[in-house]
């Protein structure tokens, strides 16, 4: 699935994205408190930018970018709301990371340490040409050496949104990475009309399910 800019524009502008819930997920949180993010960091698919502002706001070099316009608008507003202004987002192709304007670095292609993919990687699951399109694009803009922590949706269990399997990360991530480590993981989602269906029968709470998930951390070779 690989849905238009029209499409990801109108799940912000009327608010009903499912994986906005107003605070990180505690997948990413933990991952930070472990020492696992280090260096300058990419935040691809940003969302409503809640990652970026809390590394931003813990003293990280990062960036949030998403190819919604609405998207970056909304993650600016829940910036200045939450008291980080200075969180960075841009507009920018997660298919073509390593040609974004507004991510180089005096004219050059940018480089990371860090990467934390929180949801994004598992639209592409049923397309393998897609896929395998992110996942060259992660390793252009990744220094060698560093690391991408990636939380995806899991198939383990029923679910809302795109879910995949364990083999769909191993598969996609083998030319220019080593997986160090793959593990059932949560991933908190938000009840809303787009996934109202899906959630029938999940165990809801305060308009939110707890689904399963997979997290991920790859080595850039």
């Amino acid at each position: 699935m690989n849905p238009s800019v029209e499409t990801w524009n109108a799940v912000y502008d009327n608010d009903t994205a499912p994986w906005v819930i107003g605070e990180p997920q505690p997948a990413i949180v933990a991952l930070e408190r472990a020492g696992w993010i280090r260096g300058r960091v990419l935040d691809p698919g940003s969302g409503a930018g809640e990652h970026t502002i809390l590394l931003t706001r813990l003293g990280y070099d990062v960036r949030g970018v998403d190819l919604s316009p609405s998207a970056v608008e909304y993650a600016r507003r829940n910036a200045a709301t939450q008291g980080v202004p200075s969180a960075r987002f841009d507009v920018a192709d997660a298919l073509r990371l390593a040609e974004s304007e507004a991510l180089a670095v005096n004219g050059r292609p940018p480089a990371f340490d860090t990467i934390v993919d929180s949801a994004l990687f598992h639209i592409f699951g049923e397309e393998p040409e897609l896929r395998a399109e992110y996942v060259r694009s992660l390793h252009s803009v990744c220094e060698p050496g560093g690391r991408l922590h990636l939380l995806a949706l899991s198939n383990r269990e029923p679910g809302i949104g795109p879910r995949i399997g364990d083999d769909i990360i191993r598969e996609s991530f083998t030319d220019g990475w080593e997986l160090e480590e793959l593990s059932p993981s949560r991933y908190l989602g938000r009840v809303t009309e787009p996934v109202a269906e899906e959630a029938q029968g999940l165990q809801v709470r305060d308009g939110r399910v707890n689904v399963a998930a997979w997290l991920a951390r790859l080595r850039r070779l």
